[in-house]
C-alpha cells in the first residue's frame, strides 16, 4: 500500500460472492479503489495506515452491506406501452368464458413500439432502467424485439445504446429479430429469417448497434434450421448467441444452444438432465426466469437439481417486459427463484452477480468484488446479504458505486410542509 488509492470504502460488511458455495463474506471490509477498479479488498485491520492516509476519499457505510453491482442479464426493457389489460382478463374468475382485449399479447408491444418515436422510446425506457439502478444493478442486457422490421429493430438498438449513454449503466445490446414472426411475412418463416440475417443483421453490425444476437426457439416459435442459420450469421459477425430455449415444450433448443457454443440460454422450463449435461460440457450459462412462471403460473420448472449436479451456472434476471414479466426488481426475482425454483440464498444473489456475469461474458471484469475488476458496488441497508433474498422486494440500496464513481444515493421521502 505505497500508493494513495482514490477512494476507499471502510465499515461495512462485504459479499465478495467469489464463495462458489456462500456470499464470500468479509466483516468489517475495506476496499480500495484506484481507476476505476478494485485495487484492495480485505478486512479493515489489514490497512497499513490509518484510512484518511491511504485514499483521496474515505467513505464510512456504518455497518452496511456491501455486494458487487447487480447484473441483469436478460431484460426487454426497450418497449412501448403497457398490456396491462391482459392481466386484467387473466385475473377476471369469468375470464374463461369472455374474449381477450382487442389487441392482446406480443404483437400489441410491436404495434406501440412501432408507433412511437426514438425519444418517445427513450423516455418510457429510461423509467424501467432508472429503476434498475435504483435496485443496485450497475450492468444490463437489452434486447430488441418489438419492432420485427428493419427500421424499428434500428430505432431499438439505438435506444439500448441510448440507455448506456445517458445512465451510467454498462448495457449489452441483443438482437432478438428472431423474437416472432413479423406479420408482414405471415406463414413465411423462413423468408423472414433470411430477411433478419441478409438485410437487418448487417445494418445493426455497421452501425456499431449491437453486441450479440439472440432467438426464441420453441414449438411455438422458431426452428433448430433457424437457430442454426441465425447462428452462422452472427458468427460471421463475431456475436455473442443467446437463445431463448425450451418454454413451452421439450424442444431440445437448450442442447442445441449449447452444441452451438451459445453463451446462454434462457427459460429453460422443460429442459431435463441431457440439455444440463450438454450446457455443462459447452460452458453454456442458464438464465432462469421467475417472474414468467409466476405471472402465468406455470408449473413446468427448469431442472435446477440436474443443472446443480453438473455445474451449471445458474443466473436469474428481472426479463423486464410488458407482457410475462413486467418487473424491475431483482432483490423480488431471487425471492420468487427461492420459493419458485428452489434455489438457496447464495444461489439466487449469485444469480444476479457472479452468474450473470458469466451468463453476458464479463465475468472477467465483473460479478465478484475482487482486485482487478470494476468497482461496480452496491451498498444496502442490511447487515446480511440473506436479508436480500428473504425479503420480497421494497429494498432499495442504499447507494450504487458505477466504475468508482458514486452514481445513486437514495433518498428517504420527507414529510410535506403542513403535515
Amino acid at each position: 500500500m505505497t500508493t494513495i488509492w482514490d477512494a476507499l470504502l471502510i465499515d461495512a460488511r462485504v459479499a465478495s460472492m467469489a464463495d462458489r458455495q456462500g456470499f464470500g463474506l468479509i466483516d468489517d471490509g475495506a476496499i480500495g479503489i484506484r481507476d476505476g477498479r478494485i485495487a484492495w479488498l480485505g478486512a479493515r485491520q489489514a490497512l497499513d495506515a490509518v484510512p484518511a492516509a491511504l485514499a483521496r476519499q474515505v467513505y464510512s457505510w456504518d455497518g452496511r452491506l456491501i455486494t458487487p453491482g447487480l447484473i441483469d442479464p436478460h431484460t426487454h426493457v426497450v418497449h412501448a406501452g403497457s398490456r396491462w389489460p391482459e392481466f386484467v382478463h387473466r385475473m377476471d374468475p369469468d375470464a374463461g368464458s369472455r374474449p381477450a382485449p382487442a389487441g392482446s399479447g406480443l404483437m400489441r408491444t410491436v404495434h406501440e413500439t412501432r408507433a412511437s418515436g426514438a425519444d418517445e422510446l427513450l423516455a418510457q425506457s429510461l423509467v424501467r432502467a432508472r429503476a434498475l439502478l435504483a435496485e443496485g444493478v450497475t450492468t444490463l442486457e437489452s434486447k430488441t424485439g418489438y419492432g420485427l422490421d428493419l427500421e424499428n429493430e434500428c430505432k431499438m438498438a439505438r435506444v439500448s445504446r441510448a440507455l448506456g449513454q445517458s445512465l451510467p449503466l454498462t448495457v449489452v445490446s441483443t438482437f432478438l429479430g428472431a423474437h416472432a414472426l413479423a406479420p408482414e411475412f405471415a406463414g413465411r418463416p423462413d423468408d423472414y429469417l433470411v430477411f433478419l440475417c441478409e438485410d437487418v443483421l448487417p445494418v445493426l453490425v455497421k452501425d456499431g448497434l449491437i453486441d450479440a444476437v439472440d432467438i426464441f426457439c420453441d414449438a411455438r416459435g422458431f426452428s433448430h434450421a433457424h437457430l442454426r442459420q441465425l447462428h452462422q450469421a452472427s458468427s460471421a459477425c463475431k456475436l455473442e448467441l443467446f437463445v431463448h430455449a425450451d418454454q413451452y415444450s421439450a424442444f431440445g433448443a437448450g442442447q442445441l444452444a449449447a452444441a452451438l457454443g451459445a453463451r446462454a440460454a434462457a427459460h429453460l422450463e422443460h429442459a431435463d438432465a441431457r440439455t444440463a449435461r450438454t450446457m455443462a460440457q459447452a460452458g453454456t450459462v442458464a438464465v432462469l426466469l421467475p417472474g414468467v412462471s409466476w405471472m402465468h403460473r406455470m408449473t413446468a420448472r427448469p431442472p435446477v437439481k440436474h443443472f446443480r449436479a453438473h455445474g451449471v451456472p445458474m443466473a436469474l434476471a428481472t426479463n423486464c417486459n410488458p407482457g410475462s414479466s413486467p418487473c424491475t426488481s431483482p432483490l423480488t426475482i431471487m425471492n420468487m427463484a427461492c420459493h419458485l425454483f428452489g434455489l438457496s440464498a447464495p444461489e439466487a444473489l449469485a444469480g444476479f452477480t457472479r452468474c450473470a456475469a458469466q451468463a453476458l461474458g464479463m465475468q472477467e471484469s465483473r460479478g465478484t468484488v475482487a482486485p482487478g475488476k470494476y468497482a461496480d458496488l452496491a451498498i444496502w441497508d442490511v447487515s446480511h446479504p440473506a436479508e436480500l433474498v428473504a425479503q420480497v422486494g421494497g429494498m432499495p440500496c442504499h447507494a450504487v458505486f458505477k466504475q468508482g464513481r458514486w452514481v445513486h444515493l437514495s433518498h428517504v421521502p420527507q414529510t410535506p410542509p403542513g403535515c
